[in-house]
């Protein structure tokens, strides 16, 4: 993984919002009091790892890594989706590896999917969502093997992972016509989504957003009437699983008012949302083992498994 990239990521988002934003002098106090986890405060940490890796196709990046915990099973299974503005470059699977180990030792099993981004031969639209779907419906193959109960699922996001790991839950919704449906998906029974930008549209109106703008026409391409029709979450509504989003208040990378407005939203399509407002929590929290931000997302999942 690229960490290098990451932290200039970090970086030019806060000068970005710095010049853009006029907040209170309380506001602005308690931010520059509050110094952010960077990429490599998780980075240097001891890196857990996977059980297993198995490949869902033939690309080097079609893999997925699971981690399976102690005992006989069937153990209850988190799909793990990681962000990177949906680019390859920036971050890969194992970047969640830490919180895949964190839930492993809690008795959850984690089925952490890859996929190619827009900046990788057949990324980008269809094949992003095509991985992304392929990656989660490879599950029911594996499940034996692996002691995994695919009746008790639940999709987890981060950034980027946050908009596809709700994708992924409302899939059995997408238009007869799109080149994304199949038959069969994979049931989500919940999605925890960490600092995600599930509003695809909103998204490419927002410069202020740490991806910019000019990612989202690669994800979603240019060549049809409604390039959002399938690619964006609002458009799925409802979805009907719950769905609880994650943020961090001083997250330089995802503006809050991506999270608020994508739950006034989907609360008005009868869907079941909530936001979890996580205060002097960054980007990177929201994946880090031992923070609040963390513990509020792993209180959350185990919640949805019981």
């Amino acid at each position: 993984m690229p960490t290098a990239t990451l932290p200039r990521l970090l970086m030019l988002a806060t000068a970005a919002l710095a010049g853009s934003c006029s907040p209170t002098a309380m506001t602005a106090d308690r931010t520059a009091a509050f110094a952010p986890l960077t990429w490599d405060d998780l980075t240097r940490r001891p890196r857990p790892a996977a059980d297993a890796t198995v490949a869902y196709g033939a690309d080097a990046l079609q893999k997925v890594d699971v981690w399976v915990p102690r005992g006989a099973g069937p153990h209850p299974v988190v799909v793990m989706v990681h962000g990177g503005c949906w680019q390859t470059s920036i971050a890969d699977r194992r970047l969640m590896d830490w919180v895949a180990g964190d839930l492993r030792d809690a008795g959850v099993a984690v089925w952490n999917i890859d996929y190619r981004g827009v900046d990788r031969d057949g990324g980008g639209y269809p094949g992003t969502f095509r991985d992304v779907a392929q990656a989660a419906d490879a599950l029911r193959d594996h499940a034996a093997r692996y002691h995994l109960d695919i009746r008790r699922v639940v999709a987890i996001g981060h950034s980027a992972g946050g908009h596809l790991a709700l994708w992924l839950a409302g899939r059995a919704r997408l238009p007869a016509d799109s080149l994304l449906r199949t038959a069969d998906p994979l049931p989500i029974a919940h999605v925890v989504s960490l600092g995600g930008l599930p509003d695809l549209e909103a998204t490419a109106a927002s410069p202020d957003n740490g991806c910019g703008t000019a990612v989202v026409a690669r994800l979603v391409g240019t060549a049809r009437t409604d390039p959002y029709a399938d690619t964006s979450v609002p458009r799925l509504f409802p979805l009907g699983v719950p769905q609880d989003l994650v943020n961090g208040r001083e997250d330089r990378i995802i503006p809050y008012r991506m999270a608020t407005d994508y739950v006034a939203r989907a609360t008005a399509a009868s869907d079941r949302a909530t936001l979890h407002r996580v205060d002097r929590t960054g980007h990177v929290e929201l994946v880090t083992p031992d923070t609040a931000a963390w513990r509020e997302a792993k209180r959350l999942v185990l919640a949805a498994l019981r």
